[in-house]
């Protein structure tokens, strides 16, 4: 439910590798739509994880046109360069200054799996990433959402709204954290990969059309 704020765009933007895009990252953008009433859902294709030790083996280009496929045809649904055009591999900080500079007059949202919430702390400032805008959090298989690797004062912004699917919660627009189980689909990138490398059928029901023909007509995972 808007409050005084209503007025400005409310934009999420989800930053990830996506190798491969998959079903499970376009549920999750719908269903952050619905719930918060977002104006529209960015996905933001990273280089790699800077804070991760595995790089992304699949070249940024690729990545970037499979998401821009399986999101074509989705309302209030796109994907931004704005991380794999800056001539250095920015951090989520970095990354997030830049989006409130560029969107001043906007409602922003970061949005985050519950493996990435887990590994929050190995993130560079990662308090002020967590302030910088209101985030999202997802959980998915296997993951629990916890608050004791949190200062007091982070963990008091948390609004846990597990097991809502509509809008009616109180949103407090002042860079809230925000516990969802919107999503709960067990597809992951790494099994994907792995699939194709096995020779196993089963991963073109894990993505669309669209990306299942681009992934076979480049050899990506091959």
């Amino acid at each position: 439910m808007k409050n005084e704020t209503s007025s400005m765009p409310r934009i999420a933007f989800y930053g990830g590798s996506f190798d491969p895009v998959h079903r499970g990252h376009l549920s999750i953008a719908r269903q952050a739509i619905e719930l918060f009433e977002l104006d529209e859902f960015v996905f933001v294709p990273a280089f790699h994880a800077p804070h991760k030790k595995r790089l992304a083996s699949t070249p940024a280009i690729d990545r970037y046109a499979m998401l821009a496929l399986a999101t074509n045809n989705e309302p209030n649904i796109s994907v931004s360069k704005i991380e794999i055009e800056v001539p250095h591999k920015p951090y989520t900080v970095e990354t997030l200054g830049r989006l409130n500079e560029l969107l001043p007059n906007a409602t922003l949202f970061f949005v985050m799996g519950a493996d990435s919430w887990r590994d929050i702390r190995t993130w560079r400032e990662w308090e002020k990433v967590l302030t910088l805008t209101n985030h999202i959090v997802v959980t998915r298989p296997g993951y629990e959402l916890s608050r004791d690797h949190l200062t007091e004062e982070i963990s008091e912004r948390i609004v846990d709204v597990r097991g809502r699917t509509d809008s009616t919660f109180e949103y407090r627009g002042d860079s809230r954290i925000y516990f969802t189980n919107i999503v709960n689909i067990d597809i992951s990138a790494s099994e994907i990969r792995k699939k194709i490398g096995e020779g196993n059928e089963d991963w073109r029901d894990d993505v669309t059309l669209e990306v299942a023909n681009y992934i076979e007509k480049y050899q990506i995972y091959s």
